[in-house]
């Protein structure tokens, strides 16, 4: 029998509360299919942020592209809030797996803005956006078993130097 994934129970994520969030996190009575959905919306409205933002750089509209590109990284990173519960999610984010890419992260955000829109310093801020990008990319991989190991072999297979991080 097919099971669609949309019907599959929220425990998939960790909790064993059917479709509630984790404790503390069970303010929000939508269903597995509908947290799905926004998070889909969530990651599909921050990729679009994000592309709008680099519009915004070849306009050499700095400070429109530095808050832009920020913006469109912290609404796909809200949209794991819909998964696993804002509590449940800001906890995950901190754990000892995740510490470090979270704090670059998240400094890397802060930067970008700073950057692009308090100094409006085009080139800091692009070099910050390629931060953000790298960390969001390894914060992302953090959650998937496996694959930060990966990721280090092809890198040190690919350049015949340890990956340090």
């Amino acid at each position: 029998e097919y099971k669609s994934y949309l019907s599959m129970p929220y425990s998939l994520l960790g909790s064993n509360e059917g479709n509630q969030a984790s404790e503390g996190d069970n303010y929000c009575n939508m269903s597995w299919e509908h947290r799905l959905y926004a998070f889909g919306a969530c990651c599909v409205i921050g990729i679009f942020l994000s592309v709008f933002a680099t519009i915004e750089l070849w306009l050499t509209q700095y400070t429109a592209f530095a808050l832009l590109y920020s913006l469109g990284t912290i609404v796909a990173i809200a949209g794991t809030c819909f998964l696993r519960g804002p509590l449940s999610q800001v906890k995950k984010m901190f754990d000892k797996d995740r510490l470090i890419s979270t704090i670059v992260l998240l400094v890397s955000i802060v930067l970008t803005i700073v950057c692009g829109a308090v100094l409006k310093i085009a080139i800091l801020a692009l070099l910050c956006v390629i931060l953000q990008s790298l960390a969001f990319i390894w914060y992302t991989l953090s959650y998937i078993p496996g694959a930060r190991t990966a990721v280090k072999s092809c890198f040190s297979g690919l350049t015949g130097v340890n990956c340090p991080c």
